[in-house]
């Protein structure tokens, strides 16, 4: 089969004979992700637009009926048009694909139509491979196909990883769609092998980078790679993270501004899944959250919670603090933006705290209903988007999100479905001045 035919919910089995082997921690990280990232897997169930499908073929000189099926463990519009943009900004001479399907075919065709350039695409299964090319060929692209079975990873990231040959020395673009989270939600950071290839001004496309197991990823190779930029970048359903090779001399690199229509659904797509995520047990996932050891979802729910405990401490002594009125003026002093609070909230006396996320803002509130909270706010990366994702501290429920650069959490010792609905209500406001 290949990626025009049916699209089918789970990923392709694995066809190694190792396939089931994993470790106790492998299948821990399976559960917890999967508890936690059901959002973002259910967004995958939706392949785009068709105006963007049909704006996409249009790009790449592809007839209506080149890609029939997307979405799930496909690639969706989003990626697809990632793709093109970034062939016709930085024309590459080589790229190398982890993960082929429809990305493959539209790779080939975008190259053709800016200047050529050399596709090498691996993928882990035989067959997938063989149909891919055969497919690719009839659509009249050219691509370098390779089979590249999964097997112990010799690089320091989790599961099981391509067992890569021939792979060019200089590498210009590099699109990482595979192998799929149920192998590891991080087994994606071992793309990180090849980034020693990358040319001055090269690039890497990372899709699914919404999902929490790709923010983990994203954290580290920020870490890792301080010669490169990464940003993450909506437009498709799971989020593209765009890294970039500085080249000498260069601090900071222009945004690639989505080419796709899929940004107008966003807020219906967010309804829907905060609806799920209330009528269909999202509280279960709080198992995944005490399961999993993800740094920074510790580090935001640690001071978040110190933060909660100090404010009611503060409050309680009646110690002097800023004015509640000064909250605007030490955000924007500390380099932060906190969301606009509903009208009908009590905004308590704000403090400005150093953490180890950096300038920290505190801000405890009373909602409508009578609720206790604290806001948190600091710059962080976190499992979590623009969702609310729920923790449990020493008794007090935790919702934490992001919103670009900055993360916040509420924080109050009320259940945890009434303090979800309350930072569902603050995810979606936007703050004052805009973003």
């Amino acid at each position: 089969m290949t990626s025009r035919d049916t699209t089918r919910l789970l990923a392709l089995p694995d066809d190694t004979e190792d396939a089931t082997r994993a470790s106790f921690s492998d299948v821990a990280h399976r559960i917890a992700y999967g508890a936690i990232g059901w959002p973002w897997l259910l967004y995958s169930l939706w392949g785009g637009t068709q105006r963007s499908k049909a704006r996409l073929l249009e790009r790449v000189g592809l007839g209506p009926d080149s890609l029939p099926n997307l979405g799930s463990w496909k690639a969706d519009t989003g990626l697809l048009h990632r793709i093109v943009d970034a062939v016709e900004e930085i024309r590459p001479k080589v790229v190398v694909e982890l993960g082929a399907g429809a990305s493959t075919l539209v790779c080939a065709k975008a190259l053709e139509r800016n200047g050529g350039g050399r596709l090498v695409s691996y993928d882990q299964h035989r067959g997938f491979v063989d149909a891919t090319a055969r497919w690719v060929a009839e659509e009249g692209g050219q691509a370098d196909l390779r089979w590249a079975p999964l097997s112990a990873d010799a690089s320091d990231w989790p599961g099981r990883w391509y067992a890569l040959e021939d792979v060019p020395e200089t590498i210009d673009l590099i699109i990482i769609d595979g192998p799929p989270w149920a192998i590891h939600p991080f087994v994606r950071g071992a793309a990180e092998t090849l980034f020693d290839r990358l040319s001055p001004g090269g690039m890497v496309l990372l899709d699914d980078a919404s999902r929490p197991g790709e923010r983990v990823v994203a954290r580290r190779w920020r870490r890792n790679w301080p010669d490169m930029r990464f940003e993450r970048h909506g437009g498709s359903t799971k989020g593209t993270l765009i890294g970039r090779r500085l080249k000498q001399g260069e601090t900071g690199t222009p945004a690639l501004q989505p080419s796709n229509d899929n940004e107008p659904t966003r807020h219906w797509r967010r309804v829907a899944a905060l609806a799920l995520m209330f009528g269909a047990g999202w509280l279960s996932h709080e198992f995944a959250v005490g399961l999993s050891p993800t740094a920074q979802a510790s580090e935001i729910v640690d001071e978040a919670h110190a933060s909660h405990a100090a404010s009611r401490a503060r409050e309680a002594a009646m110690v002097g603090v800023p004015d509640p009125r000064d909250a605007g003026r030490l955000a924007a002093g500390a380099g932060l933006e906190l969301p606009a609070l509903p009208e009908n909230w009590r905004v308590g006396a704000v403090q400005l705290d150093p953490s180890d996320l950096g300038n920290a803002l505190t801000v405890p509130v009373v909602t409508q209903d009578g609720a206790r909270l604290t806001l948190f706010a600091a710059r962080a990366e976190t499992p979590a988007e623009d969702l609310p994702v729920l923790a449990r501290r020493e008794g007090a429920s935790i919702a934490y999100w992001e919103e670009g650069p900055f993360a916040y959490a509420l924080i109050g010792e009320i259940g945890a479905e009434r303090l979800l609905r309350h930072a569902a209500t603050l995810s979606e406001e936007d703050p004052p001045g805009g973003r």
